[in-house]
């Protein structure tokens, strides 16, 4: 098992809360972290339809059968929320903390159900697939950038010799097949399967709406509706802009990124990691990794991901901007390996709004980590694992 950095945090918070709710994409580890971290407690699967049954059937008895053990375990939760009411009770009866731990896949039935019957008496931990360091830390990182965005960071192809093309291509069908339609009403599952696709295509770019349903088919009322149930499921990440107090000139729409780029690239029918090379969502994908990342360094202490990106309506624009108590620190990402004198040039228009709030400029690409003129440190991706998040 490759350490997971969530591991500590969660034994902390076991410490302090009765339940511990573990959310995050199918197939990101939640269930092998669950059974790591607390090896005593009792594991029951609510994918298993006689598990799921006595649930919905019976939950007094559900959970008599684990009263006298040291904890439990319940994995997918969301297929029975019931159970959490059933839960409350239970916790506020006996209040022994680390005893419930619950794993889900789908953020928008499990965080509703929380925040009506366990709010203060659950702390939700957010477990994405692998991060950089995470993989640093047993060699695991591939060695090429096409490699990494081509393979992604789902845990099951570095522990097993699983191809990611056929994977990926079995996790769209299943999550298409059986998270979709379980949240929402769609008929439709080829023309759903075609905006997903359509999606993948506009990694890294600023997300227009109109052009977007008008090229699925659908309307934008529709659009909107997927792209919430994409983010609730985990599959993309909408980065908003930052416009906090420096005028009305900014965009205000956001850019689309995908969790994992893998799953990005077999949307993109890239079956091999040379058909990366030269691909016109190159850019967007390396953009895709780093954004993911930052995102997976916050969770993974227990903050909320503070990343923005920017854009003014004269061209202006950054990659990505990371706020904190100390200011606001600037990104750009690029797929080049030398650096260009072109990479500067946003540092200094942002110098002239931010000022003083202004933090030491970064620039990921895919040369030599090193120091740079003017402040600027320059950072290859291999190392964008290690970037301060706080």
């Amino acid at each position: 098992m490759i350490p997971r950095i969530s591991a500590e945090y969660i034994e902390k918070l076991a410490r302090v809360m009765p339940a511990i709710c573990l959310v995050g994409p199918r197939q990101s580890g939640k269930t092998t972290l669950a059974r790591a971290v607390f090896p005593n407690h009792a594991y029951v699967s609510l994918e298993d339809l006689d598990e799921r049954m006595f649930a919905q059937e019976d939950p007094r008895g559900f959970f008599a059968r684990y009263s006298a053990g040291t904890g439990l375990i319940i994995d997918e939760v969301q297929h029975v929320p019931i159970l959490l009411s059933y839960m409350q009770t239970l916790i506020d009866q006996e209040s022994r903390n680390g005893f419930f731990v619950i794993t889900g896949s789908q953020n928008l039935l499990v965080n509703e159900a929380i925040s009506q019957t366990l709010a203060g008496r659950i702390a939700v931990v957010t477990l994405y697939p692998f991060s950089l360091q995470e993989l640093a830390s047993v060699n695991a990182v591939p060695e090429s950038l096409e490699q990494m965005l081509w393979k992604g960071c789902f845990p099951r192809l570095y522990v097993y010799d699983v191809p990611p093309d056929i994977w990926y291509a079995d996790y769209i069908q299943s999550y298409v097949e059986r998270d979709v339609r379980q949240i929402k009403n769609i008929f439709d599952l080829s023309l759903f399967q075609r905006f997903l696709k359509l999606c993948a295509g506009r990694v890294g770019q600023v997300l227009n709406i109109a052009s977007l349903s008008s090229d699925a088919g659908i309307d934008q009322k529709t659009a909107r509706s997927w792209l919430s149930l994409l983010e609730a499921t985990y599959v993309i990440i909408l980065l908003q802009p930052f416009y906090k107090n420096v005028g009305k000139r900014l965009i205000k729409s956001p850019k689309l990124y995908f969790v994992d780029t893998g799953l990005a690239c077999s949307l993109l029918s890239l079956r091999r990691a040379e058909d990366v090379v030269g691909h016109y969502a190159k850019g967007g994908l390396m953009e895709s990794l780093i954004v993911s990342d930052l995102y997976k360094q916050s969770y993974n202490q227990m903050r909320r991901p503070n990343c923005y990106f920017w854009r003014d309506q004269v061209g202006v624009e950054m990659d990505l901007l990371i706020e904190s108590a100390h200011g606001v620190r600037p990104v750009e990402i690029k797929a080049g390996m030398t650096m260009s004198g072109d990479y500067v040039k946003p540092f200094s228009a942002l110098a002239s709004v931010f000022g003083d709030q202004l933090q030491e400029p970064t620039i990921v690409y895919t040369g030599q980590t090193k120091p740079f003129s003017h402040q600027i440190q320059l950072v290859n991706w291999r190392d964008a694992g290690a970037l301060d998040v706080e």
